[in-house]
């Protein structure tokens, strides 16, 4: 029974992947979206010496798919790619959104993690996932933001000159 279950579950998750196109992130997430997304990351990051930065992808490629490559993985490389890890106080975040697997992430580097802790994380994302479930993903994002920025001026308040290291550009991949 099981195994059946579990074939089901992965046609499905091909059928999505393989019909999704690269405009079901345009579709959640217009340009004007993507703008506020950018200016909410920015004024954040003016209270806080912290790095936020969010990835949205509409798919995994075709190889990802036959690996069984989750968004809990995939978030892995994109942290790395985006070099979110590369903060000096190790206090970056990540929110990575896979729209085919109607799936998200929050990965933060030790230096914000040891803070927070797992359990902080899931409670910014038990909200966030409500919000997507109601079709509101601008709105879920921006809510993570906010949170998040929250856990960073509380262990990381901007003192100084607050140096951008990453760009607050959210990443379609």
């Amino acid at each position: 029974m099981a195994a059946k279950f579990i074939t089901r579950w992965y046609i499905k998750r091909w059928c999505r992947h393989l019909c999704a196109l690269p405009s079901a992130v345009k579709r959640h997430f217009s340009h004007d979206a993507i703008q506020r997304i950018e200016a909410a990351i920015a004024s954040s990051e003016a209270l806080h010496s912290g790095e936020i930065r969010f990835a949205v992808e509409a798919k995994l490629s075709f190889l990802e798919l036959i690996a069984r490559k989750t968004a809990q993985q995939r978030v892995l490389e994109v942290f790395s790619e985006l070099r979110v890890w590369d903060t000096a106080q190790n206090n970056g975040v990540l929110i990575y959104l896979l729209l085919a697997d109607h799936d998200f992430e929050i990965l933060a580097d030790r230096g914000i993690h040891q803070h927070v802790g797992s359990a902080g994380w899931g409670q910014i994302s038990h909200q966030m996932e409500l919000m997507f479930r109601q079709g509101q993903f601008e709105a879920g994002v921006i809510y993570g933001i906010s949170k998040i920025s929250e856990h960073l001026i509380q262990h990381y308040p901007a003192k100084g000159e607050n140096h951008n290291e990453l760009p607050n550009t959210p990443v379609i991949l």
